[in-house]
């Protein structure tokens, strides 16, 4: 076979030109050095990070900064030789060793994602045996506080100018920073319990809130930081997630309760799923996601179209499923699952029983197995 390293440069720059999916570009550095040097690092899956200042002392403030990353996030499916009665995953963040430019690297360079699972050292994935779907970015900052838990990034274009609103939750405060005037500053007026579920939709942060044990309250805040309530939920005990879709799409919230049988003493637990109308502000109950998986995890929630998953990968659309948790064994959410007792409403969200899925991590990254 013809060694493809050898190809005329002046070749190269006409491939370079026409890759435009970001894995490709990776896939095509991983050729030789010199396709390495002919095809630069795609800008989308760089770390883009700010310097802010730091917010620990709140509401003193400090000279110290801490620094807020933009991590470029993705699902990897390990490729199986067939036939096989799983499909192995893993969804979280990209990293780069920056200084991968600077070493002389044998060929063919391997092109891989590190993965660590916990009990064992970290390992090496060969990108080009897998198959690899863009879920956008997610934000990190560095903070040693405690009370920090969680943040949500709002680009604002002015005039030419390129701007930006940090919101975050820290302790029971929401606190945010405008990239204009670089200092941290109070939203409300007032203590409120701290939220988990801090996102964007549509140039608005949305928020949850828990009032107690009855009610939980959802809220849109603006670039002005003016703040508009969203139709409560008069639920009981439950867990609610924020998860938006696609390129400001749609926003869905998804409650997950639990309840106790008394036959088996076993928690069973059923989800609600709404969907913002925006128009109105209120929250409108669906059953069907259309071909949507939504991915409930630690490190902030995402979605992808199940279209884009081959046939058979144990994984299909109007889904839900959790890896926010370790769990021997598990299953999608599928809505109107029956499941042959009478006492359980059909008009909900629970175990489907079709495809067993083992979370075998949960950081750095998600990795889980679906059997199928």
């Amino acid at each position: 076979m013809a060694d493809w390293s050898l190809l005329p440069e002046e070749l190269l720059n006409i491939i370079s030109e026409n890759v435009e999916d970001c894995f490709d570009i990776v896939h095509a550095r991983s050729v030789s050095n010199s396709w390495r040097s002919t095809f630069s690092f795609p800008c989308m899956l760089r770390r883009q990070s700010y310097s802010l200042p730091s917010f620990a002392n709140f509401p003193s403030e400090s000279k110290d900064l801490c620094t807020l990353e933009k991590i470029p996030l993705f699902l990897f499916r390990v490729q199986t030789p067939p036939p096989a009665s799983a499909s192995e995953y893993f969804l979280g963040g990209i990293g780069r060793d920056e200084s991968e430019d600077q070493t002389e690297l044998p060929s063919p360079i391997q092109c891989s994602v590190k993965a660590k699972i916990p009990g064992s050292d970290p390992t090496l994935m060969n990108m080009r045996d897998g198959q690899i779907f863009p879920l956008g970015h997610q934000y990190r900052i560095s903070c040693d506080s405690k009370e920090y838990r969680s943040l949500a990034f709002l680009p604002l274009h002015k005039e030419g100018r390129e701007e930006f609103i940090v919101l975050l939750s820290f302790g029971r405060f929401l606190l945010a920073l405008r990239s204009s005037e670089m200092k941290w500053e109070l939203v409300m007026g007032f203590k409120a319990p701290s939220s988990d579920n801090i996102v964007t939709f549509r140039r608005r942060f949305y928020v949850t809130n828990h009032a107690g044990m009855t009610m939980i309250y959802t809220f849109s805040i603006d670039p002005l930081l003016h703040l508009t309530d969203v139709m409560p939920l008069n639920h009981t005990c439950s867990l609610v997630y924020l998860v938006p879709c696609g390129n400001d799409d749609e926003l869905f919230l998804v409650e997950k309760f639990g309840s106790y049988s008394r036959v088996s003493n076993l928690c069973r637990f059923t989800c609600k799923v709404s969907r913002l109308h925006e128009e109105s502000d209120l929250w409108v109950e669906v059953s069907d996601l259309g071909d949507r998986v939504l991915f409930i995890r630690q490190q902030g929630n995402v979605s992808c179209s199940a279209k884009e998953l081959p046939d058979g990968c144990g994984v299909s659309g109007n889904s839900i499923l959790f890896t926010n948790e370790l769990d021997n064994g598990t299953y999608v959410y599928k809505y109107g699952v029956d499941t042959g007792r009478e006492e359980d409403d059909l008009n909900c969200w629970r175990f489907s029983g079709e495809n067993r899925v083992t979370i075998l991590s949960t950081s750095p990254v998600v990795n889980f197995r679906v059997e199928h």
